[in-house]
């Protein structure tokens, strides 16, 4: 499988078509949507062809990803595209990690996940406040071929929130290099620099 390399070669290349984006988070689905804008794709989510959301049971984001993947491929009859990441803070062993979502509660209120973030490092004396952002993407097939990419942007969190763009730990997340937080930057200069922009970035040099 691709995404150890920043050239990485793809087995299978991505042909013209639907493509099913394995996800039910509206805002992760239209920064994907916005990725792959101009390639040929007919982009529709899971949510929208009313899939259901299989259990995460997986260790790491690569895992995750791919068991959605390969779901929504054996499910839809579509290629998949699945996306998994989350914030990773240093001074928290890596946590919230692959349950960031979880953190939020079975609603997923990223209000509550963020504070609850900001409450764990306040309980820590001097708690260093550098963090990462992960995605890792996974291109299944309906034969149960898979491809999948990783990238990563670093940074550091700030308290309180800033800014009402992005999702998830955006308005807390200020990357390396700039004073805004994901949550003050618009979408396409975000695409830029994030993490998942480095994944996408790999797939299409491997996929297209």
């Amino acid at each position: 499988m691709s995404g150890e390399s920043k050239e990485p070669q793809a087995i299978r290349k991505l042909a013209p078509g639907r493509l099913v984006i394995a996800s039910h988070n509206e805002g992760k689905v239209r920064e994907i949507a916005a990725l792959l804008e101009g390639r040929g794709l007919e982009v529709v989510s899971a949510k929208q062809l009313d899939l259901p959301e299989p259990e995460e049971t997986g260790t790491t984001f690569v895992m995750n990803a791919e068991l959605k993947a390969r779901a929504a491929a054996d499910l839809s009859g579509l290629v998949a595209l699945a996306d998994d990441s989350g914030l990773c803070v240093d001074a928290l062993g890596g946590d919230p990690g692959i349950f960031s979502a979880r953190w939020g509660g079975e609603d997923r209120d990223f209000g509550r996940a963020m504070a609850l973030v900001e409450e764990k490092l306040a309980a820590i004396d001097d708690a260093p406040r550098d963090a990462h952002f992960v995605c890792a993407l996974a291109l299944a097939w309906p034969d149960g071929h898979v491809e999948w990419f990783e990238g990563r942007v670093d940074g550091t969190l700030v308290w309180p929130p800033r800014g009402d763009k992005g999702h998830g730990y955006d308005p807390v997340f200020q990357p390396i290099g700039r004073t805004e937080t994901f949550g003050e930057i618009d979408e396409a200069e975000k695409n830029d620099i994030s993490h998942r922009g480095d994944a996408f970035r790999q797939m299409v040099a491997a996929v297209f």
